[in-house]
């Protein structure tokens, strides 16, 4: 995984409430064992037409939305099935961090483990964002806050184990074998 320090990026805002797993990769897509490629099955249905055309009116599809890495979404983001195909499609598309005002608990938690920053913030500074779509924002995962350009810093809450392991660009099966001469060492003692 990489490291996620401080992310400085346009927004994308999709203010859509209630995008549940199968919205983010439709279920059609969840075969694949390869993170590589799901970035092009992101909202698929959202983005394409049934002949494989894109829908020029979906935001993905515009000029502005090319190399965001913070999407802006409606509230109850991630809802639904858990499926780590949602994040790793986002994190293969390009996106580093979601914003909205609740995120789903797996969905968070996938994102999490999979270097993608999910991010709940007040109500006022949601309003801020989606009324102000390709705003450029700045995102700490160590102090845990998101700057806008007019200075409104929000903090956002984080588990400190999945901090530590954004801040080390490490998941946590690197972070058991980081500590694996310890581990041997104490299995060793207890035989």
């Amino acid at each position: 995984m990489e490291k996620v320090t401080t992310i400085t990026s346009r927004t994308v805002v999709l203010p859509v409430e209630n995008v549940d797993t199968d919205q983010i990769i439709p279920a059609r897509f969840l075969k694949a064992t390869s993170k590589v490629g799901l970035g092009s099955k992101l909202f698929a249905d959202w983005r394409f037409a049934a002949d494989g055309a894109p829908k020029q009116d979906f935001v993905l599809n515009q000029a502005a939305a090319a190399g965001a890495a913070v999407l802006v979404a409606g509230d109850n983001f991630g809802c639904g099935s858990s499926r780590e195909h949602a994040p790793w499609a986002l994190v293969d598309y390009g996106f580093r961090a979601v914003v909205s005002t609740s995120i789903a608990d797996i969905f968070r938690n996938n994102s999490l483990k999979n270097g993608l920053v999910p991010i709940v913030v007040d109500a006022a500074t949601h309003a801020k964002l989606l009324a102000a779509p390709n705003t450029q924002v700045t995102v700490s995962v160590a102090d845990q806050t998101l700057t806008l350009p007019d200075g409104t810093r929000a903090t956002f809450p984080i588990e400190p184990f999945a901090r530590f392991c954004l801040l080390n660009g490490v998941d946590e099966l690197e972070f058991l074998l980081s500590h694996e001469a310890g581990i041997a060492a104490f299995e060793a003692k207890r035989a």
